[in-house]
């Protein structure tokens, strides 16, 4: 049976802990804390889909793979620069309510090292509570926004260095703290702090 490194979390305030299951060869994890901010339009309590971007650390990492970075960053749905270019990454997509939904989308890690993992996610909600699945991917294309002339139309941020390969499994329990009040406008959410675990390892 394939399985990838688990992670153990209580999240909304309260203490918690992670590891890397024993049946997997390689893992990690790490605390994550952001902000994901909701452009046009946020989760409401209509259910209308919605965008957001995300931006956040990475800190507290353990992992039982020799090298593995300590520490980070993390981004989705970010104006990045590149060669003195302005570029968008993809913009992650939902569906649903402040109290329920779900969400899809393409996030870039940044570690402390230099090194780049790129995952492909998916979230799934039930009121505070944020379960992400997803798969360390080998490369996300960005599109241009402006730049100097003669700037090329895309560019690529690619998974770097050996720890977390393509292929590679990521989970997530993460804990979602809405402003309830923004819930009941028609625009919805405008922003959510993010925080809990986020683990990466290979399966067996």
């Amino acid at each position: 049976m394939r399985r990838a490194s688990t992670v153990v979390v209580l999240v909304a305030g309260m203490v918690f802990a992670a590891h890397p299951a024993t049946a997997a060869p390689g893992g990690g994890a790490c605390h994550l804390a952001g902000t994901a901010v909701f452009s046009p339009q946020g989760p409401n309590n209509a259910g209308t889909p919605f965008s957001y971007s995300f931006s956040g650390t990475l800190s507290d990492c353990q992992s039982n793979v020799a090298g593995a970075p300590t520490a980070g960053t993390v981004e989705a749905g970010k104006q990045v620069t590149i060669g003195g270019a302005i570029y968008q990454e993809p913009i992650p997509q939902g569906t649903g309510t402040c109290a329920s939904g779900t969400t899809s989308g393409t996030s870039v890690a940044r570690w402390a090292d230099g090194t780049t993992t790129v995952v492909g996610y998916s979230t799934t909600s039930a009121g505070p509570a944020v379960n992400l699945q997803g798969t360390v991917v080998p490369s996300v294309t960005v599109t241009l926004v402006s730049g100097p002339v003669g700037s090329p139309p895309t560019q690529t941020i690619s998974s770097t260095g050996t720890v977390f390969a393509p292929g590679q499994s990521a989970q997530g329990a993460l804990g979602f703290s809405p402003d309830p009040t923004e819930c009941d406008t028609a625009r919805g959410l405008t922003q959510a702090g993010i925080d809990g675990v986020i683990g990466i390892g290979t399966a067996s």
